[in-house]
């Protein structure tokens, strides 16, 4: 009932910043929170942030705070940006939506790639 589409990724320098963004469009009223996730290749998949509908509270992962800001607009389109970024920063990374305040993700969109280069 809920569909996550992501865009914004490609190839940046080593330094450099971009900004990700999760487009929402269905059942909305069912979200209680969004999420961004990252997969490197040979490495499971990795927690970055969160951030609630009601309150637009937000979490991070530490390897992240301080680099990442997650956020969303009226629209309910979920951004991350991103500065500072590095070359392990490279991965395949997903927004996710979950109806509960502690339960894992209940949708997740495509995934969109992120390059940093050296």
């Amino acid at each position: 009932q809920v569909q996550l589409v992501e865009s914004g990724g490609g190839l940046v320098q080593a330094g450099g910043s971009l900004r990700l963004s999760c487009a929402t469009s269905g059942r909305t009223s069912s979200i209680y929170k969004w999420g961004w996730f990252r997969q490197a290749p040979g490495k499971e998949r990795e927690f970055l942030a969160t951030i609630t509908w009601s309150t637009a509270f937000t979490t991070y992962a530490d390897s992240v705070k301080g680099r990442f800001t997650i956020s969303r607009d009226a629209k309910n389109t979920v951004y991350l940006r991103m500065n500072s970024l590095k070359p392990e920063d490279t991965a395949v990374y997903y927004c996710g939506a979950s109806k509960t305040p502690v339960g894992e993700m209940d949708y997740w969109g495509q995934g969109t790639q992120v390059t940093v280069s050296s």
